[in-house]
């Protein structure tokens, strides 16, 4: 059997990647966006393992049950699997390196296919007892079973493989420049959620063990996670490893007596649209007097019935942390948990959170850092990436800023700091966050980075640092030709995708051919940082300097 190398050595490890190729994106002056390339199908071509024409028997068929072996971890966490008498590489969900397994073929995609685990004939390398009692069902985390160093491993494997192939940078650059750094793990793998969402539903997901049971009225009511796959059917849970011990006590005391039909509560059917609770969302923070925890409990409803929400508002705010209890009205038929109106049922509309020196005011709808604790690290590397001089003389320009978090928390020690957002809600709290702080040496601008035009930048001075945190997409074109242009000194490029970061670090550093654009950075430093143990999520802190 192969053993999984050491952290040291691992990034020395070459196997198939068929599924990299699709990450590759070559820019067109046609594409007026970037999409996320790891929706694209890879090109047809043959596997690297395969030396000869492939036969048609090389080929698996769908629904033909194959015996696999997992290699590796990719993107999104799905296991990198071979077949064991072809070579074919297969993508597989919930396997794990190291593990022999049978699986079945549910769609070719090119060059590689996807494959639904069967059984397991041998675990996988690294085994652990998930502690979670959901583990085996939830798609949260879906590598609790696996040690949590060999989840690092894995995770910094990912990360440097797509700096390489997507992003184009050599092997001997990224170790003679000791460009990529060692993954930063997270020192606390559970509880470490502030926010948790859950969904009320009319269908509840059971195991296929027990679809026998027939499940009549409120029995089918379920208050959980959607099930991987099912956008109409949800897990039930009572307790959640990942948020906080207040929240999870409340949602166990919810659980306990939503379904009571005295109630008359009903949960929201995404066929019929019938139906009023649609969402639970749970938020923690800190008193900032105190330091003792805060809680927000949100309920998502399809209409404003406060009389209906008087029962579950009277039983949760006896818990001393709850301080604020709000009704958010969705009245669309649509899924999503912010409302188009919202009403404080008990307490105070708003909590509060700390995060480097700093108060936070935390509304239903804000964006605000889910792994508080991990916050404080990424923002202290970021810090260390801008470089400040000391002098305070620097211009910052934060682009997609969110709440203002990271620009609020450089603000004291430079000249200004400039943000950019496209949520007005978003704007507001940064601008409400530094006024809380006493800063006023911070602009808010409320637009979309993806629409900008040749006016774009005549409303702040030249920055001498650019800090970018764009969502999963990555930049745009627009805004990758705009900062070409502009020639900050430094960029610090924040991401909570490796894959579209790669692809704009190429294009910051080696440029675009097709559009005639020619790179004028160079990569100085990529970070990993792990801020979801158990996820497949990955942050990375990338810093570029000016040619």
């Amino acid at each position: 059997m192969v053993t999984l190398p050491a952290q040291g050595c691992l990034r020395n490890l070459s196997l198939p990647r068929p599924w990299l190729h699709s990450l590759r994106r070559t820019a067109s002056v046609a594409s007026a966006s970037l999409p996320d390339p790891l929706t694209e199908d890879p090109p047809r071509e043959a596997t690297a393992s395969s030396s000869k024409p492939a036969s048609s028997s090389y080929f698996p068929k769908k629904n033909q049950t194959l015996e696999l072996e997992c290699l590796s971890l990719a993107f999104k966490g799905k296991g990198v699997c071979k077949v064991a008498d072809s070579g074919f590489v297969v993508m597989c969900d919930r396997a794990l390196p190291g593990e022999r397994f049978i699986g079945r073929v549910t769609r070719r995609k090119g060059n590689y296919a996807e494959v639904a685990k069967v059984k397991t004939i041998d675990p996988h390398w690294d085994i652990v007892e998930a502690p979670c009692e959901y583990a085996s069902y939830c798609g949260g985390c879906k590598t609790q079973n696996l040690l949590y160093e060999a989840q690092l491993r894995a995770k910094e494997q990912q990360v440097y493989e797509l700096i390489v192939h997507v992003g184009r940078f050599s092997n001997k650059d990224l170790e003679l420049h000791n460009i990529m750094k060692p993954i930063v793990p997270c020192d606390v793998q559970y509880h470490y959620r502030n926010k948790m969402e859950f969904s009320f539903g009319s269908q509840r997901w059971v195991p296929k063990e027990l679809l026998g049971e027939k499940l009549n009225g409120t029995d089918n009511y379920a208050l959980g996670l959607h099930a991987p796959g099912f956008f109409d059917k949800v897990l039930n849970v009572n307790n959640c490893l990942l948020q906080s011990d207040p929240a999870n006590k409340v949602l166990d005391t919810l659980q306990e007596c939503w379904r009571d039909p005295e109630l008359g509560l009903s949960p929201y059917d995404v066929h019929s649209h019938a139906g009023f609770l649609k969402h639970l969302m749970l938020r923690s923070g800190r008193d900032v007097a105190t330091g003792r925890p805060e809680l927000m409990v949100n309920f998502v409803t399809s209409s404003y019935k406060p009389e209906l929400l008087k029962p579950l508002v009277d039983k949760v705010s006896s818990f001393p942390e709850v301080a604020s209890i709000v009704n958010n009205v969705n009245t669309s038929i649509g899924n999503t948990s912010v409302g188009e109106e919202e009403y404080t049922l008990y307490g105070k509309p708003t909590i509060t959170e700390m995060l480097r020196g700093l108060s936070f005011q935390i509304s239903a709808n804000s964006f605000f850092q889910t792994n508080t604790r991990q916050a404080e690290v990424l923002y202290k590397l970021i810090e260390e990436c801008v470089g400040l001089k000391g002098d305070g003389s620097e211009i910052i320009l934060d682009l997609f800023c969110g709440t203002g978090t990271i620009g609020l928390t450089l603000a004291r020690r430079v000249k200004h700091v400039y943000g950019y957002e496209v949520v007005p809600q978003a704007i507001s709290d940064a601008s409400v966050n530094a006024g809380l702080n006493g800063i006023c040496n911070t602009t808010f601008i409320q637009g979309d980075l993806n629409k900008i035009d040749e006016n774009f930048g005549r409303d702040f001075p030249k920055p001498d640092v650019v800090i970018s945190d764009p969502n999963r997409p990555g930049m745009h074109m627009k805004l990758i030709k705009f900062l070409m242009k502009l020639k900050a000194s430094r960029i610090v490029y924040v991401s909570c995708n490796p894959a579209t970061c790669a692809r704009d670090l190429d294009y910051l550093c080696h440029g675009v051919a097709d559009l005639k654009i020619k790179g004028c950075y160079e990569l100085k430093s990529v970070q990993p940082v792990d801020m979801f143990p158990h996820t497949p999520h990955i942050e990375c802190v990338c810093l570029l300097e000016l040619r």
